[in-house]
């Protein structure tokens, strides 16, 4: 019995992580998140115009509040919602006087799309001004250039 003894004494006990399972699980949802990322970014169908200008970044952290416009005159804030609900102009600048209480160097970018009249578009950015929103940019598509024909 004194062998076996000796054998068991020799060994110990492994105290090593194996993380080889923990990167297949990291890589698996790092592939998800790549595919429904995209998805996120656009929930109002919106025909944007196309022009040619200098891209702006918006950064995912950035505080930049997105109001979409669609063909109809219907604003929208895009909250990253699959059913958004159209909301009344009151009721978004409501939202964005709230927002530049707590943040006032947050940016509001409009996506109106081209078959939205002008003046709904020029109301809209008055009224942010008027609850001291400076920073108002709009969001347009980059011309395809195999469209030129």
């Amino acid at each position: 019995m004194e062998p076996l003894t000796k054998k068991m004494a020799k060994r110990r006990a492994v105290a090593e992580i194996n993380v080889v399972p923990y990167i297949d699980v990291m890589l698996v949802l790092l592939i998800i998140f790549m595919v429904t990322a995209p998805m996120l970014v656009q929930s109002v169908p919106v025909d944007l115009p196309q022009v040619d200008s200098t891209p702006t970044e918006i950064e995912p952290d950035d505080n930049t509040i997105i109001i979409a416009i669609d063909a109809v005159g219907n604003f929208f804030i895009e909250r990253e919602e699959d059913d958004p609900k159209a909301e009344s102009q009151t009721a978004i600048i409501e939202y964005i006087r709230k927002i530049q209480r707590v943040d006032p160097s947050a940016k509001v970018m409009i996506r109106g799309d081209q078959r939205v009249a002008y003046g709904v578009v020029v109301t809209l950015m008055g009224s942010l001004q008027g609850v001291g929103v400076n920073n108002v940019g709009l969001i347009t598509e980059a011309p395809d250039p195999s469209a030129d024909g």
